[in-house]
């Protein structure tokens, strides 16, 4: 909360005009996610990589669907718990610590999986993508958002470089059109790609600016130098959106159903009318 802010969301937030700080953008964002999924009262939604639950109870008070959120971390998963029955939400949000290729309880009316598709691995994007077509009802759609690298041969890093011995072991960029095609391959229809990129660099800028105002407390909390690690990296991280060497895209794809209808709304006006 000392970085991230109230929201305690750890992906790219929406500077919609309206958004006058980082928890507006990040309340903005998950609007836009919900929006695009086009989520209505009833529907059963899964959260691949929930995190501390903030889309997840975004979906669940404003829109009145049930949620299952999944994640990796019992840390995350017992805080978001928490939360949901803070919020008066535990009924219809079910938080699991649990591996994508490991849900079989489907099928979902929309599938949304921010932030998670960067710790896949290249090679494991196909499955990937096969497992959420698998779970996804006919005609429902699914929301991916992760980080991108430029197109090209990847730079090669060393084991013992900054972000892959501190922030981020075995992370994987790939460029957007290798999850498009990923996503196609399943058998996705892609509907929409939007990028966030210039977002993501002032959502960087604002998690440094809490950590500098937090900065005593932080330090208490961990250590300096881990401290000054995150310094270092969301910053580096910031620049390298701002300067177009790192993009952040939202893929909105959808599973049509045998006769090739999509359900979808006939324009992108109408994709994200607000309810």
């Amino acid at each position: 909360m000392l970085v991230l802010g109230e929201s305690m969301t750890y992906s790219c937030a929406y500077w919609a005009p309206s958004a006058k700080d980082l928890d507006a953008a990040q309340f903005a964002k998950c609007e836009l996610v919900a929006r695009k999924l086009g989520l209505t009262a009833g529907m059963r939604v899964l959260d691949v990589g929930c995190g501390w639950g903030t889309f997840a109870l975004h979906a669940a008070r404003h829109y009145g669907v049930q949620v299952v959120g999944i994640t990796l971390s019992r840390q995350q998963a017992d805080y978001a718990a928490k939360r949901m029955a803070d919020m008066g939400v535990s009924q219809s949000v079910h938080i699991r610590v649990q591996d994508y290729r490991d849900v079989d309880d489907g099928p979902y009316d929309a599938i949304s999986s921010i932030g998670t598709a960067e710790h896949v691995g290249a090679a494991m994007l196909p499955e990937y993508a096969g497992r959420l077509f698998a779970l996804l009802r006919p005609q429902g759609r699914l929301l991916n958002s992760a980080i991108s690298r430029r197109p090209g041969r990847p730079v090669a890093f060393s084991k013992r470089s900054f972000i892959d011995r501190y922030v981020f072991p075995d992370g994987e960029l790939e460029p957007m059109a290798t999850m498009i095609a990923a996503l196609e391959g399943a058998g996705f229809e892609v509907r929409d790609v939007e990028s966030l990129r210039e977002h993501y660099a002032r959502t960087l800028r604002a998690w440094v600016s809490n950590l500098e105002a937090n900065w005593e407390e932080a330090v208490s909390c961990s250590s300096a130098g881990r401290a000054r690690v995150w310094r270092l990296y969301m910053a580096g991280s910031a620049m390298g959106f701002a300067a177009n060497r790192l993009g952040v895209n939202q893929v909105l794809a959808v599973k049509t159903a045998r006769h090739g209808g999509s359900a979808m709304p006939a324009t992108r006006d109408e994709l994200l009318r607000v309810p």
